[in-house]
């Protein structure tokens, strides 16, 4: 049994977001809110909240029985790019520099372990 979250438009960069997202790929749900809990990175926390969130869609894919969070494993967790807000920053001699701030779409999808 499988089930997804999704969070989109969260405001850090894909590359950034991908460096946590790395970290947690293949692991047990337990072992992946830990690394997450304890890691300095600013894009860890919006992770975190994205992989309970498909943790408790799948005891609701299960009609709302308990899920061993033992035998839950992040299947897939893969990040996209999001749309770009684009912004100006004044240059000497009367130029402009664009600021591109991006964003991020974060899906993670769980699953439980086939024993």
């Amino acid at each position: 049994m499988e089930a997804r979250a999704l969070k989109k438009h969260i405001r850090s960069s894909p590359r950034k977001m991908r460096l946590v997202i790395d970290l947690i790929r293949g692991k047990s749900a337990q072992e992946a809110l830990a690394i997450l809990r304890f890691s300095t990175k600013k894009p860890a926390k919006d992770a975190e909240m994205v992989l309970r969130s498909a943790i408790a869609n799948l005891s609701n894919v299960n009609d709302g029985a308990s899920v061993n969070p033992e035998k839950v494993v992040v299947q897939a967790a893969f990040v996209n790019q999001g749309p770009t807000a684009k912004r100006i920053s004044p240059a000497p001699m009367g130029r402009a520099y664009r600021i591109r701030k991006r964003s991020n779409h974060l899906t993670i999808v769980v699953s439980t372990q086939d024993s």
